[in-house]
């Protein structure tokens, strides 16, 4: 057969091998795939044992950009529910306290490396609490309405009040720990708290402290009498 021209379809043992160019003919294509087929093949259906843990990438998912995300907000958790509010792996954590917000995955690196430069050279494991999930999708300036929502433009993580982003555990000084998550704060938008291991949680912007209990916050608000909210009103007009 002269070069250049498409090969026969050779079919064995369900593999399939696709017709190629190549300069020495088909015959050395054909041998070298029953070489292949000849050879054993290992399949792995689980992870071998291993006492250190697997890593995940927490700044992208594995699942990639392939349905666009919504803006959205996150959801704030007023039903009684304080899931992410205190720490719970570590010994000292930062929260989130002024509002919800959308934080680039960038934005939540630069952090994490902030407080891995302050504690050099400790004995430290650092946890994060939060991943960037959430695609975001930009458009060009001065680009006219409609013809779909964007392209990708990077990962962000929908971050909402009162939830632990960074957790930190080790042989650590609590005035070094609150300088590393200074730093780390100050790279962040908005505003954060330092918190301690079996601090009160936080059930939408109010702390469960003093004796505070589920129950109570469900109880509406008690009613002052009028004597009372009267004095404190402003007189408008003089006596």
């Amino acid at each position: 057969m002269k070069t250049g021209l498409l090969q026969t379809v050779v079919t064995c043992h369900s593999s399939v091998i696709r017709r190629e160019r190549t300069s020495r003919g088909y015959a050395n294509t054909i041998h070298a795939a029953y070489r292949q087929l000849d050879q054993p093949k290992i399949r792995i259906s689980q992870r071998a044992f291993s006492s250190t843990p697997f890593l995940c990438n927490w700044l992208a998912p594995k699942r990639g950009h392939s349905d666009k995300n919504r803006t959205g907000k996150p959801r704030v958790r007023t039903g009684g529910s304080t899931k992410g509010t205190t720490v719970e792996w570590g010994d000292y954590g930062i929260r989130l306290r002024d509002h919800h917000r959308r934080i680039p995955a960038k934005q939540l690196e630069i952090a994490a490396n902030a407080i891995r430069g302050r504690l050099r050279g400790q004995r430290y494991r650092l946890y994060t609490r939060v991943c960037a999930n959430i695609g975001v999708y930009t458009k060009g300036n001065e680009v006219r309405m409609g013809k779909g929502k964007g392209t990708f433009d990077h990962w962000a993580a929908r971050i909402a009040v009162s939830r632990i982003l960074f957790e930190l555990k080790g042989d650590l000084h609590e005035q070094v720990v609150r300088d590393a998550f200074r730093l780390a704060g100050n790279k962040l938008p908005g505003l954060y708290e330092f918190v301690r291991k079996g601090d009160p949680p936080v059930m939408g912007i109010t702390k469960m402290e003093a004796g505070t209990t589920l129950q109570e916050m469900h109880r509406p608000r008690i009613k002052l009498p009028m004597d009372s909210t009267a004095q404190r009103i402003p007189a408008t007009t003089p006596p």
